[in-house]
């Protein structure tokens, strides 16, 4: 992320923006793109136990189920859509959805009702309701689990997000059966599934394209903008400045409705933005994170975790620009500096990943990790 900011300062030289712009946007990777940084950093270098976040977001789940009748009848008994914007406003921002409080949307075209609870907009929920629901999952009580699990699944129902659907029968699994793959029964299992696979290869094919056809005629208007989007980006991207980018975001024409270029999409983005540097210096770090995951996976649950909020990040990258969402998705973060933290500390210890088991609480105090002891993490 460092990079990014050196990136973004030579883009702006190069593209003569003028130190007012300059300034603005350092301050404005200082609030996106640094946090992918900071957060990961908080979880690696302090006695974070992932069971307190797991906890918190159910907590948190809790709270939503108290307020979901509010958001359902709102817009069946005329109440306003936004109820008021915050003053924190005037500290600056990409825009005012994000300090807006809106109890729900109507969807152009047809007036159906949309849920976007505490996101800026309804897809960024369905991609935190994807966060929660991954972290409700480890929680060791059944009765909040239960909560936690539910009031994520509601909002990525309600919030009537295509990716977040998308996600929730993609990532889990994923990311369980990697940390199975050192059990025989896991490649007993998927050796004939493969050779199903191999024989049922046009049918499967034909079903994934219907698939993907009835995604993209869901929402036949917000699907034609994303491809314009990305195609404008990447054409300007190669001819105009293919190394440090444009240095700042510019709106697009009357055919994406003036949306800004490489929105939508991280990679998009980041070329239009920053240049074919500015996506490595993302997709560098991100390959990293995930061949610490896997490998940590393969031992520990908190591995699993991590590399199921890595497998969602990666996925949203390609419908959501995941710096300017990093203030919702910080546990996904956090989670991933506890996991390179673990990683770290069985490196130093000389067992690298080739010990069995969990940690002992012995060993967690030995790197001055809280051990919990009775119901710490409610008293927490």
């Amino acid at each position: 992320m460092l990079a990014m900011l050196v990136i973004l300062i030579v883009g702006h030289l190069l593209n003569e923006l003028g130190m007012g712009k300059t300034i603005k946007s350092s301050i404005g990777w200082a609030k996106g793109w640094a946090l992918l940084a900071l957060f990961p950093l908080a979880g690696a270098l302090l006695p974070v136990r992932p069971e307190v976040i797991y906890r918190a977001v159910c907590r948190l789940g809790l709270q939503t189920l108290i307020l979901i009748p509010l958001f359902l009848v709102a817009p069946f008994v005329g109440l306003p859509s936004q109820l008021y914007v915050s003053p924190l406003k005037i500290v600056g921002g990409s825009g005012p959805e994000y300090f807006a409080v809106i109890l729900y949307t109507l969807e152009p075209g047809t007036g159906v009702p949309r849920w976007q609870f505490f996101a800026p907009w309804s897809p960024a929920a369905g991609m935190i309701a994807v966060v929660h629901i991954l972290c409700a999952l480890e929680e060791k009580q059944l009765g909040w689990k239960v909560i936690g699990v539910s009031a994520g699944l509601l909002i990525a129902l309600l919030c009537q997000s295509r990716l977040a659907l998308v996600a929730l029968a993609i990532v889990w699994p994923v990311s369980f059966g990697v940390s199975r793959l050192r059990q025989p029964w896991t490649w007993f299992t998927a050796a004939p599934a493969i050779l199903l696979l191999g024989l049922l290869s046009p049918q499967i094919q034909g079903l994934l394209d219907q698939a993907v056809q009835r995604f993209t005629s869901a929402r036949a208007d917000s699907s034609r903008v994303r491809a314009a989007l990305g195609r404008i980006a990447v054409e300007r991207w190669h001819n105009e400045a293919p190394w440090f980018g444009h240095g700042i975001v510019e709106n697009g024409p009357h055919l994406v409705e003036y949306m800004p270029i490489g929105s939508h999409h991280s990679w998009y983005g980041l070329l239009f933005v920053k240049g074919l540097l500015g996506a490595i210096a993302l997709a560098i770090p991100l390959a990293a994170s995930f061949w610490m995951a896997g490998r940590l996976a393969l031992y520990q649950p908190i591995g699993r975790v991590a590399l199921a909020m890595l497998l969602l990040l990666t996925l949203y990258s390609f419908g959501e620009n995941l710096e300017i969402l990093s203030y919702l998705y910080w546990p996904a973060l956090v989670i991933v500096g506890i996991a390179a933290r673990q990683a770290a500390w069985r490196s130093q210890q000389g067992t690298g990943v080739a010990t069995t088991g969990e940690e002992t609480p012995e060993k967690r105090r030995q790197r001055d990790v809280p051990t919990p002891e009775g119901d710490s993490v409610e008293r927490q």
